[in-house]
């Protein structure tokens, strides 16, 4: 499902307050400040906030214009922001029910931000592992996850990934082969399918080994990335390698760490005056881990650009 024109790259969180929406509109302010056309998505629906923190406080449309059949197309609930280059699809103005979608909702909103043409597409995706946030995420096969150095995060980040793998499971082998493809693996090791759910895919190897190999190169074409973000002091700089180490012998999923963001108090303060916190505070070590995020995420021949341009 991914577009043929447009880098897409959905960014998640396992819980509330780990900071994605910051993360997005940081690192879509260094894109559009390096001359690439990037359109922000908030899909967190039900809880956007991303329009704030793009200074855009009212935005006169919405995704629901669009899901409630208002506009004809997705594009036409774009909006500009005060950079030039960013722009932003805001979630704010939705029913509270929105966040529960209706599939043919969910499907129509994931085929047209496909057809979207932007250099970058970062889709702010909700808490949690809903089908929703799960299917959103796997739009693409470079998903970014934040999490926070604190255990119930990283436990709740390890939840979300293991639960993007079993959709995709899911997916591959339809509802009635996965139950039955659960049920054996469950037989063989009872209670293994949750703690070291590539029981799976050895069981699928032997019991139908061409869906074995469709599965495996699935799971294989993800290229995951992790932020550790708000890393205070005390905190090892190592957990984020940790946690991808972990990801990769118990999910066999590629996991890469682009960096860690250190806590800084101002992030509230960038916040409240509706302005990217990079421009506000070029200098800080949070500015320059942000930047040092955003490097590691670009392809090698873009990744020199002039970053002294964003805080010039």
């Amino acid at each position: 499902m991914e577009s043929s024109v447009s880098q897409i790259w959905p960014i998640g969180g396992g819980k509330g307050g780990t900071g994605k929406s910051f993360f997005t509109g940081s690192l879509g302010f260094l894109l559009a400040k390096h001359g690439y056309k990037t359109l922000l998505i908030d899909v967190d629906l039900g809880a956007a906030n991303l329009h704030t923190i793009v200074g855009v406080p009212n935005p006169p449309k919405s995704i629901s214009d669009f899901i409630n059949k208002r506009v004809g197309t997705l594009e036409e609930t774009v909006v500009s922001t005060p950079l030039p280059n960013l722009f932003l699809i805001s979630g704010a103005m939705n029913n509270l029910d929105i966040a529960n979608l209706a599939h043919e909702q969910k499907m129509k909103i994931l085929r047209s931000v496909a057809k979207l043409s932007y250099d970058y597409i970062l889709l702010d995706l909700g808490a949690g592992t809903s089908f929703n946030t799960i299917d959103f995420f796997m739009i693409s096969k470079t998903g970014i996850f934040i999490t926070a150095p604190e255990p119930t995060s990283i436990e709740n980040i390890y939840r979300l990934i293991r639960s993007v793998y079993f959709r995709k499971i899911h997916q591959v082998l339809k509802t009635h082969a996965f139950k039955a493809l659960a049920d054996e693996a469950e037989r063989r090791n009872p209670g293994a399918t949750v703690s070291n759910p590539d029981l799976l895919l050895r069981v699928m190897g032997e019991l139908d080994p061409e869906k074995g190999r469709l599965l495996q190169q699935e799971l294989g074409s993800f290229h995951f990335k992790l932020v550790l973000n708000q890393l205070r002091n005390q905190d090892s700089q190592n957990i984020g390698a940790m946690i991808c180490k972990i990801i990769e012998k118990h999910l066999a999923l590629r996991m890469q760490h682009i960096g860690n963001i250190a806590f800084d108090d101002r992030v509230h303060n960038a916040i409240c005056k509706r302005m990217p916190f990079i421009e506000l505070y070029p200098y800080t070590q949070t500015a320059l881990d942000l930047r040092e995020c955003y490097r590691n995420l670009l392809p090698a021949k873009e990744a020199h650009l002039p970053l002294q341009r964003v805080v010039d």
